[in-house]
């Protein structure tokens, strides 16, 4: 028996997808899609939830797009059917264009058709600048917590007046997976929304120097290279810390930078590692590093990851129940991207095996994932477990008491809350009742002086200590 032309046809398509991405993401996203009619040039297909089709959306619809003109031509359409929570009724989606950012085009000292640059349409009097950037990666998507407070701000300070003020350029740095990409890209984004003259690019080092590279190859050709970025707006470059040991990407960057600085244009520049820590860079480049503002961005701290959780969770149109968002928080510390990734694994899990988002789905999950994670070290388990050892409710810890051993309980939680998580000397002071940063600072001495001539006392820290590591 003939297979009906849909079949066909996206089984046509899945040959293609399959040679293009991993086994496993093709069994996980491709596999449970049924394709269901055909209409002219527009192929419907079955998809179990909207959260799925979103991801197919997000993550595949360029290849999904090409496989499928191929098939029916260059006016190739796709639609979804999704099944509502009832299993009864169908929601059908059109496919949704991506949105575009777009440059506007501008006019070039040189013949375009001479630049070697893979941001150009060649042959054009007027360059058409990709701007490079993600539309998913905007301030609207961006979680603000205590570990990035500082970036935050100075981006969005930087959005309204690029090229202005002190923050010129902005040197985002930090470890992978902690959102300075995302950042960056959002301050690019939103300086396009206010500033639709503005000309913004965002590059990674690794293809600047790519470029750098291939323009060094032909005679003139680094003129047109340098040329082509002294025109930009705004400058993002991602991963500067690449250009180490790179005499002559660093030699062309310093010449581009100090001229779009001199003239009042936005440079903004992501690292893993601070100005003061990168090697093999020129001094003079490392200098200039340092002219504006320099802001780290550190691992999310447990209310930050909630919030991430949620507002993730809650644009797939999925509500997390309570107490798997808290587990996940708590086992998943590392950074953003694996808190991301570890949802999308969840939600992906449910969506294929029919079964709903509980604790324990989330607990073997999480077990195959972050096996060598411990939950992470909170002031307010440190305040639970000082509490619990001294039989001390928790309303006359925090109060205002000043009993003896209500003081001493608050200074040795408050001296491992320092020690023990990442908060400022202000944070735990405000949730120990409301106390400033000199009250923090002076129980963290009394305790350190106390560990040395106090056999009594070093045992209660010690004991407790005990105990957080071990819960």
């Amino acid at each position: 028996m003939t297979e009906p032309k849909h079949t066909m046809v996206w089984n046509n398509c899945l040959t293609i997808v399959k040679d293009i991405i991993r086994p496993q993401s093709f069994k996980t996203w491709f596999e449970p899609i049924r394709a269901v009619k055909i209409a002219g040039e527009v192929l419907t297909i079955e998809v179990p939830s909207n959260f799925f089709r979103e991801y197919l959306e997000e993550h595949y619809i360029d290849l999904i797009s090409k496989a499928l003109k191929r098939e029916l031509g260059k006016e190739a359409q796709l639609e979804y059917n999704v099944k509502v929570v009832s299993g009864e009724d169908v929601v059908t989606y059109p496919q949704q264009p991506k949105k575009e950012i777009k440059n506007k085009s501008v006019p070039f000292p040189n013949k375009a058709g001479n630049i070697t640059n893979p941001f150009i349409i060649p042959g054009l009097q007027q360059l058409e600048i990709d701007p490079q950037l993600n539309s998913l990666y905007s301030f609207e998507n961006f979680i603000e917590g205590e570990c990035n407070k500082l970036a935050r701000s100075a981006g969005l300070n930087i959005a309204a007046n690029p090229g202005k003020g002190t923050f010129n350029p902005l040197f985002l740095y930090g470890k992978s997976g902690l959102g300075k990409t995302h950042l960056a890209q959002a301050i690019g984004i939103s300086i396009k929304k206010q500033f639709q003259d503005k000309i913004v690019l965002y590059v990674s080092a690794n293809r600047f120097m790519t470029q750098y590279m291939d323009a060094t190859t032909v005679k003139n050709k680094l003129t047109d290279f340098l040329h082509f970025y002294q025109m930009i707006d705004v400058l993002i470059i991602d991963d500067v810390h690449e250009f180490s040991g790179k005499a002559g990407t660093q030699n062309a960057f310093f010449h581009i930078f100090s001229h779009l600085h001199s003239v009042g244009k936005q440079l903004i520049l992501t690292s893993d590692k601070a100005p003061v820590d990168l090697q093999d860079l020129e001094i003079r480049l490392l200098s200039r590093f340092k002219w504006g503002l320099i802001a780290e961005l550190l691992p999310p701290d447990y209310e930050t990851r909630i919030a991430i959780l949620k507002a993730k969770s809650y644009k797939d149109g999925i509500t997390l129940p309570e107490e798997v968002t808290e587990y996940v928080a708590s086992r998943v510390t590392t950074n953003i991207r694996e808190l991301e990734g570890t949802l999308i694994s969840l939600l992906a899990h449910s969506t294929l095996t029919n079964k709903k988002i509980d604790l324990d789905l989330a607990e073997s999950l999480i077990e195959k994932l972050v096996t060598k994670n411990k939950p992470e070290i909170t002031i307010d388990h440190i305040q639970k477990i000082v509490c619990d050892y001294f039989k001390i409710e928790a309303e006359r810890f925090l109060s205002p008491s000043r009993k003896r051993e209500l003081v001493q309980a608050r200074q040795i939680a408050m001296f491992l809350s320092r020690n023990h998580t990442k908060n400022s000397l202000a944070s735990i002071g405000s949730k120990t009742g409301g106390r400033d940063h000199a009250t923090v600072l002076h129980a963290y001495n009394t305790v350190r002086d106390l560990l040395d001539t106090d056999r009594s006392f070093r045992k209660f820290v010690v004991d407790i200590e005990k105990k957080l590591k071990s819960n």
